[in-house]
């Protein structure tokens, strides 16, 4: 008789006092693997195990709210996030475990969804957790065998500004330097993002190792803890001034007051705050991203200039920059078309000059 092959190596049973466990052990991973054998959450389990994860130990009931995140945080999926966006989701769904852990998610209804929306403050912060929400829906559904709908698919979502956040305008971006004068750390925050792109958890990693000379030119070069990818960028004058005058031997150019330690992204975006109201300009980091690439569009850069810029892997968002700086040069090419028509001859005037 031929013996059936495991269909999940490494996983064999055990007995204990007639309870049956089964226990995976392969790659220097040993952990259990909750039943039943074949079912949704066994294979969750065991999909994380043989890439060298652990499943976190589940304190909630099982189809509850609270348990899908935990299944959720204990995926491939959430493995495969960068870093900086475990964090954040990480923070959005304990949030939304403290809201709803107990609840059965498969009993809510679009009511319960929009309700739990509703505890938010702002159409953003509304949006992400429907967003959330239908995340752990799709996920049920693809990894743990859920079948039944996806209330949050159907909750309204709110209404937000198509802009986002608030590009720097260039009298913002003087006001800020009147207001803090060279050798500053607001001065030198401002500058690098405005010429960089750097986001918030990018300005905390760079310094001078990311500096180098090419060709005769000083250059900054970084991965984006976002996207993975690689910008490498010329450093313009007015941010190699700021620059000089730091140490050398500085491992990070952006350091706190009382230590010479770097910031947490968020600590960082709230200090660049109150820089910001101290010179009367209602901005932020991620503004000054925005305006950058601004610049660039209404210079003429092209689309993957300015992708270059943002980071990014295509061009899907530097359409938006480019599109909005050509509307006013094809407004005028429009009516410069318009000024180059001659009037209608007196001849085909159908009225014939009658009535006047």
């Amino acid at each position: 008789m031929t013996r059936r092959k495991n269909p999940f190596p490494g996983v064999r049973k055990n007995v204990v006092k007639g309870r049956i466990y089964w226990r995976f052990e392969a790659g220097g991973t040993r952990c259990n693997i909750p039943g039943p054998y074949g079912s949704p959450a066994f294979l969750t389990a065991y999909e994380a195990a043989l890439a060298g994860l652990k499943l976190p130990r589940s304190t909630a009931a099982v189809d509850t709210v609270g348990w899908l995140i935990e299944q959720y945080l204990g995926s491939l999926r959430y493995k495969n996030l960068s870093d900086s966006r475990k964090r954040s989701i990480r923070g959005e769904l304990d949030w939304l475990r403290d809201q709803a852990g107990d609840l059965p998610f498969k009993r809510l209804e679009v009511r319960h969804v929009e309700a739990l929306m509703a505890k938010k403050t702002g159409p953003v912060a509304q949006n992400t957790v429907k967003k959330n929400l239908s995340m752990l829906f799709n996920f049920a559904a693809k990894k743990l065998g859920y079948i039944g709908p996806n209330p949050a698919k159907f909750a309204e979502r709110m209404k937000t500004n198509p802009d986002g956040y608030h590009t720097w305008t260039d009298e913002e971006v003087d006001r800020f330097l009147a207001r803090h004068p060279a050798g500053s750390k607001a001065r030198l925050v401002l500058l690098l993002a405005l010429n960089t792109g750097m986001s918030r958890q990018d300005l905390c990693r760079v310094g001078w190792p990311h500096v180098a000379v090419k060709s005769g030119k000083a250059r900054i070069a970084y991965k984006r803890a976002k996207t993975s990818v690689a910008a490498d960028l010329p450093i313009v004058p007015e941010l190699a001034e700021e620059l000089a005058a730091l140490p050398k031997d500085r491992l990070l150019f952006i350091t706190q007051d009382a230590r010479p330690v770097g910031y947490k992204p968020e600590t960082l975006g709230n200090w660049f705050r109150d820089r910001c109201r101290e010179a009367g300009v209602p901005g932020s980091l991620h503004g000054l991203r925005k305006a950058g690439a601004t610049r660039l569009a209404d210079a003429g850069a092209s689309n993957w200039e300015i992708a270059s810029y943002l980071a990014h892997k295509d061009t899907k968002q530097a359409d938006t920059y480019t599109k909005k700086a050509n509307r006013p040069k094809l407004a005028d090419s429009g009516f410069a078309k318009l000024s180059s028509m001659s009037n209608p001859s007196a001849a085909l005037d159908k009225e014939g000059g009658k009535g006047a």
